[in-house]
């Protein structure tokens, strides 16, 4: 792979190259939670340097992706029984921090991937489990086909998953199908006849598979959020899950990919913070009725900046104290200990994404005019941060955080709690 490549103008998933998919090995398999972290912080230094250019040209991660997936990290919490890490919860989010605060966009990509993979625990066949842990575990990467426009709300789905001859037939169209580009498999939701929620996992050589690099939000512009067109596509019984319970059954999908999303927001909020630190430290300008000869004496940015790494500090101390609780339900899992998993990952959501908006709007203040030009395109991480916590409003974690604590209610469980 060359810079040709990372420069390449990705329209649908035709003009996606082969090498993106083909390996050339298989990926490392990572042992435990400190190679984890580790594996992490080796990556987020390379994913960092092009990250900026990335955004500002709106261009897809084609070697970052294969990289990333070639490192073992997109298999860390398959089960040991079935040859995953199966890395504790806080260590899940530590390396989504790490990660997200190198490159937001691409990170994202894996969370679809990642918080599915709970998914095929729960729901799928021991041979489904069997084949698809391998083929993740081998340095295969999942893509969504999950959201729809047009419906009353982000759960009402009109793509259909219809039995034949030959299996089942998959017809629908998706949007928000982040990653799905740059997948091996894409997997769809979508209801049979009688209305029961399937998933079916499709390759990418898919027949009647289009997938349309269309994104065109200002932030997370690497993150190939755009739209799948299923257009008849057939697929075999044995990459069809039956995943209708999810909203029924006691299950802690929702959460995990909530505590992934909310360390992503963190990771964006620390890379904030720290170019706000390096840019008073280097280029901004005392204010003239500061009296001091440099920016980092000024007493206002000095309790500004505390008051950043305090908040930060707090998010990351939930995020830490959240997974615990995710991995303590795991172990003994009933409604009392998944709605305090839930619970936990709801607080330490409302941190994060508050942390996230705060830190990359007071990159601007603290750091001056100077760090608004276009050309050090600082104002990525706003971008970012505004882009990415509009994934499910905070306003309703308050809500039912405080409806939990005075009436005792539990929260509700669905893909976004």
């Amino acid at each position: 792979m060359n810079i040709k490549l990372q420069d390449l103008q990705i329209e649908n998933n035709q003009d996606i190259p082969e090498s993106v998919f083909v390996q050339q090995q298989p990926a490392h398999i990572i042992q435990n939670d400190a190679e984890a972290i580790e594996t992490a912080k080796k990556l987020a230094e390379r994913f960092k340097q092009q990250a900026s250019h990335r955004d500002a040209n709106r261009l897809l991660p084609l070697q970052e992706i294969v990289e990333f997936s070639q490192s073992g990290l997109w298999g860390i919490n398959i089960p040991k029984q079935y040859g995953g890490a199966q890395v504790k919860h806080r260590t899940l989010s530590q390396v989504i921090r790490i990660l997200a605060s190198a490159d937001p966009a691409l990170t994202q990509i894996s969370e679809n991937h990642l918080s599915f993979l709970e998914q095929v625990r729960l729901d799928a066949t021991e041979a489904q489990k069997q084949l698809i842990f391998g083929n993740i575990l081998k340095g295969q990467r999942l893509g969504n086909a999950l959201s729809e426009r047009g419906g009353r709300t982000v759960i009402d789905l009109k793509t259909r998953i219809t039995p034949n001859e030959q299996g089942y037939a998959v017809n629908g169209k998706k949007f928000y199908a982040t990653g799905a580009i740059l997948a091996h498999w894409v997997y769809a939701v979508g209801l049979d006849d009688d209305g029961n929620e399937l998933t079916a996992l499709i390759p990418h050589h898919a027949a009647g598979l289009s997938i349309i690099n269309d994104w065109s939000g200002f932030g997370q512009r690497s993150t190939a959020s755009g739209t799948v067109i299923l257009d008849n596509i057939q697929v075999d019984a044995e990459y069809v899950i039956q995943t209708g319970a999810g909203g029924e059954s006691i299950n802690l999908v929702g959460t995990i990919s909530q505590l992934i999303h909310s360390s992503i927001d963190v990771g964006i909020a620390h890379a904030a913070i720290e170019d706000t630190i390096e840019f008073v430290q280097n280029y901004t300008r005392p204010w003239i009725d500061a009296d001091q000869e440099h920016a980092v004496d000024d007493q206002f940015t000095q309790a500004a900046v505390a008051d950043l790494k305090i908040k930060l500090h707090a998010a990351e101390a939930l995020l830490d104290r959240a997974g615990d609780y995710v991995d303590a339900a795991l172990e003994n899992l009933n409604e009392d200990n998944a709605n305090a998993a839930t619970l936990a990952v709801a607080e330490a959501k409302v941190l994060s994404a508050e942390i996230a908006i705060l830190a990359s709007n007071k990159l601007f203040e603290l750091a001056g005019t100077r760090a608004a030009l276009s050309e050090l395109n600082l104002d990525r991480h706003w971008r970012n941060a505004r882009i990415h916590t509009l994934h499910d409003p905070v306003r309703w974690k308050y809500k039912l955080i405080g409806e939990y604590y005075l009436k005792g209610k539990y929260l509700p469980r669905h893909p976004w709690s």
